[in-house]
């Protein structure tokens, strides 16, 4: 199994859920390119501008460790990257598992993805003024869980962790894509797990990634925020399992 983390976050986010695979399945963590404990001299600001770069990356993974009938986790925009790299490879995959996935984050005609495009221009605008403040504000709104603010911390603590520029960058790769259209062509099994109650992912995105990617299965867990993998891993390792 294959855990890759979502934007401003780090392999630390899968804590609670990975481990529990351990006993029958090898645990792979990595760090994107930018991120965490990578090394941030290999980010190329000409390279990681579009989601494939990411997509790429995973896959020289997957060739170095020479790994098939992988089972990929991946939270938020890694769940679009997983499926890019699925569908360039789909040999090395044995199932994608989507934790909050969003194919498009903005708009459309007939499709909701909860943002305008005001929304986008504003808020990588308050990500360019002033990255901390930013930071500060948006990663509980992520979280969600306002009972538990230790949550929302430990989110704007791992923004905080990362190169603003980078993260500007990283936030315009994921917040302008579409990946619409790659959905259809997935063919390796797919959950997809949706929040309830999820202010970057409403449950519209997840009826709409479940819809497009043929035969897949979907489970709306009863959480709050963007990140069940912290808010609610019990609920979110059942719901892996029991797709496994």
């Amino acid at each position: 199994m294959v855990f890759a983390h979502g934007f401003g976050c780090d392999q630390n986010m899968w804590r609670f859920v990975a481990p529990a695979f351990a006993d029958d399945h090898r645990i792979v963590l990595f760090d994107h390119v930018g991120a965490g404990g990578s090394d941030l001299a290999a980010y190329d600001f000409d390279r990681y501008g579009v989601l494939d770069a990411y997509a790429d990356d995973l896959l020289e993974i997957l060739r170095a460790l020479d790994l098939r009938d992988v089972v990929f986790v991946g939270h938020s925009v890694s769940a679009m990257i997983g499926v890019l790299a699925a569908n360039a490879e789909p040999e090395r995959f044995g199932a994608l598992v989507m934790v909050g996935p969003s194919p498009r984050y903005v708009d459309d005609d007939g499709y909701v993805g909860g943002f305008t495009a005001d929304d986008i221009d504003e808020l990588l605008g308050s990500l360019d003024s002033n990255y901390l403040g930013w930071s500060s504000a948006i990663a509980p709104v992520i979280m969600g869980n306002a009972d538990r603010p230790e949550l929302g911390d430990e989110l704007t603590n791992s923004f905080c962790r990362t190169d603003p520029e980078i993260a500007r960058q990283f936030a315009e790769a994921t917040f302008r894509s579409d990946n619409r259209a790659d959905l259809e062509d997935v063919r390796v099994p797919t959950l997809v797990l949706q929040c309830a109650r999820d202010a970057i992912a409403p449950q519209e995105v997840g009826a709409y990634v479940h819809a497009a990617i043929p035969g897949s299965a979907f489970v709306l867990l009863d959480a709050t925020g963007h990140c069940p993998n912290l808010s609610a891993p019990a609920a979110t390792t059942a719901a892996i399992r029991s797709f496994l």
